[in-house]
């Protein structure tokens, strides 16, 4: 099943996506919980009248006449791993880490699937990170690797933004990974039950139509289950909490010379399975 987020005109909804179409949720069932973290917090209690709903196609409305939003407009926790997959740490010029390396992008990050990326003001190292992005479900605390794949409701594609720049002028992420804007994920997520094996997925990254990242998840150094186990020892992971899960070789800073988005570039991601993201680049606006 592929939920989403979506703008019909009006308020922002929750919908059912099969093929070409989406079904609305509330408009078919009003008790439904109305956002995405409320939904999968209740999905014992709902899926099956949500998978009704799919199965009617109640009140469908075509793709191409919505707007798809941020499957989760504000996630609670959006936690990324740095130094995932090989080949990316050998274009870092470091070592694989003993230790999982961990930061935090902060909530505001959070972007639709076919939204602008700010170019900032403030630097011009803006650089993509293809990403899977696993969606908590369940969730707890103390999680064993063996019980991790129960924790995860489903997954989507992610562009871990990154303003290089401030990445690296202190030895905390955070900041260079915290932009508005630059934290896109979508289109929608693919539940848990529909991907046999997240670590056989391929990941593709291209600027304006030319491949820079081409790999798979099963190249990941740490897979989704080592984080999730990792991350649960350290704090609770909550229903709609996000896992940015590691980025393969091809960025931009690692380029001779370096390439960095500009305004006007289209930065494409897509997944195996789980679809396709495809955010242009634009000068930051003024926002008051």
């Amino acid at each position: 099943m592929k939920l989403a987020t979506f703008q019909a005109g009006g308020a922002p909804e929750l919908g059912v996506v099969a093929g070409d179409r989406i079904m609305p949720l509330n408009r078919a069932a009003p008790g439904l919980p109305a956002d995405m973290i409320g939904l999968i917090a209740a999905w014992p209690q709902v899926e099956r009248e949500v998978r009704a709903i799919e199965a009617a196609a109640a009140g469908a409305v075509p793709l191409d006449q919505v707007r798809l939003l941020a499957p989760i407009r504000r996630p609670g926790k959006i936690m990324a791993i740095g130094l995932n997959y090989a080949d990316h740490i050998a274009e870092s010029n470091l070592g694989t880490p003993e230790h999982q390396v961990w930061f935090s992008k902060a909530p505001t990050a959070a972007n639709g699937p076919f939204d602008p990326i700010d170019v900032p003001k403030v630097s011009q190292a803006l650089d993509y990170e293809a990403e899977m992005v696993a969606v908590i479900g369940a969730g707890g605390r103390h999680i064993a690797k063996a019980n991790a794949a129960q924790a995860v409701f489903g997954y989507c594609v992610g562009n871990d933004a990154t303003e290089r720049a401030w990445q690296h002028r202190t030895p905390q992420w955070v900041i260079g990974k915290s932009f508005d804007t630059h934290a896109p994920f979508g289109p929608w997520i693919t539940t848990a039950d529909e991907v046999a094996d997240p670590h056989a997925l391929g990941i593709r990254c291209q600027v304006n139509g030319e491949t820079r990242q081409n790999s798979n998840t099963q190249h990941l150094v740490f897979n989704v289950w080592d984080q999730i186990e990792h991350l649960s020892q350290a704090m609770t992971l909550e229903p709609g909490d996000l896992i940015f899960t590691g980025t393969p070789g091809g960025i931009g800073a690692a380029m001779k010379p370096m390439q960095f988005l500009k305004a006007g570039d289209v930065v494409r991601i897509e997944i195996d399975q789980l679809g396709a993201i495809e955010n242009p680049c634009a000068p930051e606006p003024d926002r008051g």
